[in-house]
C-alpha cells in the first residue's frame, strides 16, 4: 500500500532509520533505474575490508563451536541447526520459534536468496513456529518447510500438529528438547537472579506425533542427528524430530556487557550458596570442555 511521505518521515523519527528530508514513493524498478545513472562508484573500502575481517573471525568461533563434541548426549543445538543447513533444500522456508531456536537459526541457516526465514523477531511471541510453518507450506506446497520449534513453544500450541494431519501439510518439526524455557533462564542468570519457574515436564513428543499420524523420530546422541533429521525430510508427509539437546547451552551474544558480566557473576555465587554448584559445574563442562 503507498504511504505518504509524512507517514515515511514518522517512521523515520523513531530512530530506526535515516532522517528523511523527501520522502517519495514510486515503483522499485523504475526508482532504481532513474536513480542508478545518478551514483558514483565510491572506491572507498576500508570499512568493508575491515567488516569481512571481523565477520571471518565470529564466523570461525562460531563453527567452532557447532561441533558434535565429545559424541555423549545430550546434543550441541548447534550441530542440529548446523546439519540442518547441509541436508535442508536450497529454497527451504525455515521458521523458528523465539529464543534460542532463533540465535541458532540467524547463526547457522545459509540464507543464499532462495530461502526464506520466518520469525517472531520484535515481537517476540512465544510459539510462532509451528503456525508460521503451516501457513507457509499451505501458501508454497511445493517446497520444503522446517519448523525450528522449542519444546516449550511446541507445547503451548501442540494442537498444531493435528492441524498438520488435518491438511496434509508435510512441515517438518525439529523439536529442541531440554526441558526448560532456556532462554527466560539464561537473562534470568545474566540478571543475576536464581532461575525459577522454567522447568518444563516434557512428554515424549515423538510417540505424540506418531499417535497423531506424523512420522515421530528421535535424537538422543550427535551420531543420530543426521540421519534422523534426513529421514525425516526426505518423508512424504508431517515428521517431527525431537532433538535431545544440552540446558547448560550458553548462547553467548556477540557483545559482552559489564552488567551482564556482573549479573552472571552473581548468579554463579548464588547458586553455589544455595547448593546448586552442581550446575555451575555442568555449565562450565558443556561450554568450555567441548
Amino acid at each position: 500500500m503507498p504511504r505518504s511521505s509524512r507517514s515515511i518521515s514518522a517512521e523515520n523519527s523513531w530512530g530506526r532509520r535515516t532522517k528523511v528530508d523527501y520522502g517519495f514513493v514510486g515503483d522499485t524498478r523504475t526508482t532504481l533505474r532513474a536513480l542508478l545513472p545518478k551514483l558514483t562508484q565510491n572506491d572507498y573500502n576500508k570499512h568493508l575490508k575491515a567488516s569481512l575481517e571481523h565477520y571471518k573471525e565470529a564466523r570461525k568461533g562460531l563453527d567452532e563451536l557447532a561441533t558434535e563434541g565429545s559424541g555423549k548426549k545430550p546434543i550441541h543445538p548447534q550441530y542440529v541447526v548446523r546439519v540442518l543447513d547441509e541436508v535442508a533444500d536450497k529454497d527451504a522456508i525455515f521458521s523458528c520459534d523465539v529464543g534460542t531456536p532463533t540465535i541458532w537459526a540467524a547463526r547457522y541457516l545459509a540464507m543464499n536468496g532462495k530461502r526464506r526465514l520466518l520469525g517472531s523477531f520484535n515481537h517476540g511471541s512465544m510459539a510462532n513456529a509451528l503456525p508460521q510453518a503451516i501457513g507457509a507450506q499451505v501458501s508454497y506446497p511445493g517446497r520444503q518447510v522446517v519448523s525450528l520449534s522449542g519444546d516449550g513453544g511446541l507445547a503451548m500450541l501442540l494442537g498444531d500438529v493435528l492441524s498438520l494431519r488435518q491438511l496434509s501439510a508435510p512441515v517438518k518439526i525439529i523439536v529442541f528438547k531440554n526441558d526448560s524455557l532456556a532462554f527466560v533462564e539464561l537473562e534470568m542468570k545474566a540478571a543475576g537472579i536464581l532461575d525459577f519457574g522454567t522447568d518444563l515436564q516434557n512428554p515424549n513428543f515423538a510417540k505424540m506425533a506418531e499417535g497423531a499420524g506424523l512420522l515421530g523420530l528421535t535424537a538422543e546422541t550427535p551420531a543420530q542427528v543426521r540421519p534422523m533429521i534426513a529421514q525425516a525430510l526426505k518423508h512424504d508427509g508431517p515428521a517431527l524430530v525431537e532433538v535431545v539437546v544440552d540446558r547448560q547451552e550458553l548462547s553467548v551474544p556477540p557483545t559482552i556487557t559489564a552488567e551482564q558480566v556482573k549479573g552472571f557473576s552473581l548468579f554463579t555465587l548464588k547458586a553455589v550458596l544455595s547448593g546448586r554448584g552442581d550446575e555451575i559445574i555442568d555449565l562450565a563442562k558443556v561450554n568450555l570442555f567441548r
